[in-house]
């Protein structure tokens, strides 16, 4: 069964908003452990090392990347276990994400969002995070991890519908 797209854009005052979400039957406090501890994140994400604080950068391993780059990764906000706000620079781009967790009834919703200073490229980024974020679910299920070409090129059509552009 292929995955289907989940994510929306929204469009802001600075640019536009790409927000995904992702449910788990799980605390608040045991989801953001997946998010920001070491070993729990190299499962999904990569790996990361440094000293890990609010203004700090850390270095992260892009695990699941060709050639597996380590880059380096700032932390611009942190209040456990409900936001995680993150930038980096890379060869693509640079990146602002805020992960904002919710918890009611024994689930948590994580709210996904990068905050997109163009749409540029919004079919290739789009796939990518919906691909991050079913890693992320399958890593905490303990269920067989997807396979990223089940994600692009198949739903590059529908973050560029989302956009308004047609690049294909």
């Amino acid at each position: 069964m292929s995955p289907m797209p989940t994510g929306r854009l929204f469009r802001t005052g600075t640019g536009a908003d790409l927000v995904l979400t992702r449910s788990f039957r799980a605390s608040a406090e045991d989801v953001w452990a997946s998010l920001t501890e070491p070993e729990r994140t190299a499962r999904w994400f990569g790996p990361w090392e440094g000293d890990a604080a609010p203004g700090r950068t850390v270095k992260v391993q892009l695990a699941f990347e060709e050639q597996t780059p380590w880059c380096d990764l700032r932390i611009d906000a942190c209040d456990p276990p409900l936001r995680l706000a993150l930038s980096m620079t890379d060869e693509s781009g640079s990146w602002r994400v805020e992960l904002l967790l919710s918890e009611s009834d024994g689930s948590t919703e994580l709210r996904f969002v990068h905050h997109l200073t163009t749409e540029d490229g919004i079919g290739e980024v789009g796939p990518g995070w919906e691909y991050y974020l079913d890693m992320l679910v399958a890593a905490r299920e303990g269920s067989p991890m997807p396979d990223f070409d089940d994600y692009y090129p198949a739903m590059k059509p529908y973050f560029d519908d989302q956009s308004g552009t047609d690049l294909a």
